[in-house]
């Protein structure tokens, strides 16, 4: 490999049966390919969601009658554990439910799974299984179109939302007066491989 080089990262998850399956049955809404592949993620143990990505059973199956009608899936959704982080969860939901486009229901649903998503550890487009941050973005956009525009200089999506919180309770954690001088600015909006 020549110097300056660098292999592309494989997505976190490649086109399968369940994937092929979900998309064949799509109904045509926008977000139908980003269900299809947190869906076929998680049924794979890709990414950091629950069965029925975290969604009460009835709401999954609303997710699945709306997105892929037709598609026989069965799932077991698992009860909710006694959650220590709670308030800040209650707290990124609502964030993201006050800035939902307010096109379908489907948005509240993609306000719960990214939610689930925030509570774990790792990018938040590798916690929701999708393939790659472009998705992400793209979820960010047509399901959340008020708070995406705020992101202006590409803040990974995580640490995004957590500062959106942090502004609204007038909560400034930040070292440096701006992000352009702050000694971690590649933690917050270097590349996320």
């Amino acid at each position: 490999m020549q110097a300056g080089t660098m292999l592309k990262q494989k997505p976190a998850a490649q086109p399968h049966g369940l994937y092929a399956e979900l998309m064949a049955h799509a109904a045509g809404l926008p977000s139908d390919e980003i269900f299809a592949q947190m869906i076929s993620s998680q049924t794979q143990g890709i990414g950091a969601l629950p069965p029925c990505l975290g969604l009460e059973e009835k709401d999954f199956s609303a997710l699945l009658t709306t997105h892929f009608p037709g598609v026989q899936l069965v799932v077991r959704c698992s009860a909710e554990d006694d959650d220590q982080r709670a308030p800040e969860r209650d707290d990124v939901l609502a964030l993201l439910l006050e800035h939902r486009a307010h096109r379908n229901v489907s948005e509240e649903w993609m306000a719960e799974i990214v939610t689930n998503a925030c509570m774990a550890n790792d990018h938040l487009w590798q916690d929701l299984g999708l393939w790659s941050r472009e998705y992400l973005s793209r979820l960010m956009k047509q399901n959340f179109p008020a708070l995406a525009a705020k992101n202006v200089h590409n803040m990974k999506w995580k640490k995004f939302i957590y500062k959106q919180l942090c502004e609204k309770e007038d909560i400034r954690i930040c070292r440096a007066p701006s992000c352009e001088v702050c000694a971690d600015y590649q933690n917050c909006f270097g590349p996320e491989e």
